[in-house]
């Protein structure tokens, strides 16, 4: 026979070899697949939900250290029990029933009982290539070289959940992999967050359908931490992006000023946590703690946010508005727009809870035009943050209270 080797790349994937056999005097035929890189950083976990006769041609790449599973009928096929293959999930059936059948001959005439087993079991792998009801297919594969198609790249296939994980050390050790694992320095599960983006479901606030929130540790440089969370909803178009401080309140509150004098200010970077208040002393204008959220944004992104947010409300610029509100505002909207141009003027951020922030472009140097102050709280503003009451050490030893 001949074999033939070709090296293929998969779409939305990467390169594979594939070994083709083929013998000229039995017409018997296999074909393997090979990783044409290095096993992966992680292992990879495809769950796909089959709902149609289109799903049984989605393409397959199995390598043989890769254990395959349908939940449903309780069926897996063991890593190594198989060569790698490339094919489709039919294919993959195929496969299953063929090795299954392979020996019924001799278990029907020596153990008809459990012949006629693997008979009715052989039926129900046949039935699913029929999809007569929705089944999940799953490729588990610590290497991280397995592959499911996704027919609508580079969109996300909503019926296709790919989860890349840390492999245990007798995959490592299963994958010949253990004495490097064992040279490597344990992972810093802090480390392995910011280089994540984590996923979870949701309802859209607008609309109440289901929505996907993305969420990722971010170090800001010369800062700290944070954690920027973003929805978006594909029913109504609705965007939302918020940002939760990553790390504790700090013990002093910050008042940031920042001195307005040329455009490219407004390229600043910025990050007001839910608990900043803002002011524009030229403008008059001043934002209360809790308005418009946490964002991080840059200094004309937060003006844009405030403008809009003047704008949708109904008792300013709406039907219920007055006219002399309405004149005043619109003067206001005006001069904010101005400020994004040409008016100098002070823009100041007032954060209690210490975790705001407003880039310095000199850094690590002074700014000139950025002031920074951090204050003790008032008794008040400590009332506010719930510090009051809130009580971190020596509640050990307190004797419980009588009621």
């Amino acid at each position: 026979g001949v074999t033939r080797l070709l090296l293929t790349r998969i779409p939305f994937f990467k390169e594979i070899i594939v070994s083709s056999f083929a013998c000229e005097s039995c017409s018997w035929a296999n074909t393997e697949i090979q990783a044409a890189g290095p096993i992966q950083e992680r292992g990879v976990r495809y769950a796909l939900a089959v709902a149609s006769r289109q799903d049984m041609n989605r393409e397959v790449v199995k390598t043989d250290c890769a254990t395959t599973r349908i939940p449903e009928l309780d069926f897996e096929i063991p890593a190594f029990s198989q060569k790698g293959v490339l094919t489709t999930i039919e294919g993959i059936i195929d496969r299953a029933v063929a090795g299954l059948e392979q020996d019924q001959p001799v278990r029907r005439a020596t153990e008809k009982e459990v012949a006629s087993k693997i008979d009715e079991f052989i039926g129900k792998l046949k039935q699913l290539k029929e999809v007569h009801s929705p089944f999940t297919f799953i490729i588990d594969d610590p290497s991280g070289n397995s592959f499911v198609e996704n027919p609508h790249a580079p969109q996300k296939d909503e019926a296709l959940v790919v989860t890349y994980y840390k492999r245990t050390p007798q995959q490592s050790a299963m994958l010949g992999l253990e004495g490097e694992e064992m040279d490597e320095k344990p992972a810093d599960s802090a480390e392995d967050l910011r280089n994540e983006v984590l996923q979870f479901n949701t309802n859209c606030p607008e609309c109440n359908a289901p929505a996907n929130t993305n969420m990722k540790l971010v170090q800001i440089p010369h800062f700290k931490e944070v954690i920027i969370m973003a929805t978006n909803c594909d029913s109504c178009g609705h965007r939302t992006n918020e940002v939760k401080s990553g790390g504790a309140i700090e013990r002093q509150g910050t008042r940031i000023t920042l001195r307005i004098t040329d455009p490219s200010d407004m390229t600043r970077d910025i990050l007001k946590s839910e608990t900043c208040s803002v002011e524009i002393p030229e403008l008059e204008f001043e934002l209360g703690m809790g308005a418009l959220g946490g964002k991080f944004t840059t200094l004309e992104g937060l003006l844009k946010d405030i403008k809009e947010l003047v704008e949708r409300n109904p008792f300013t610029l709406g039907d219920s508005s007055t006219p002399s509100k309405t004149e005043k505002l619109q003067e206001f909207i005006g001069r904010l727009q101005e400020v994004k141009g040409k008016t100098k003027a002070h823009f100041i951020m007032d954060d209690p809870a210490g975790n705001s922030y407003l880039q310095n472009v000199y850094a690590p140097e002074e700014d000139p035009e950025l002031k920074v102050e951090h204050y003790e709280r008032t008794f008040q503003q400590n009332e506010d943050l719930g510090l009051n009451d809130m009580k971190t050490e020596g509640y050990e030893t307190e004797p419980p209270t009588g009621r």
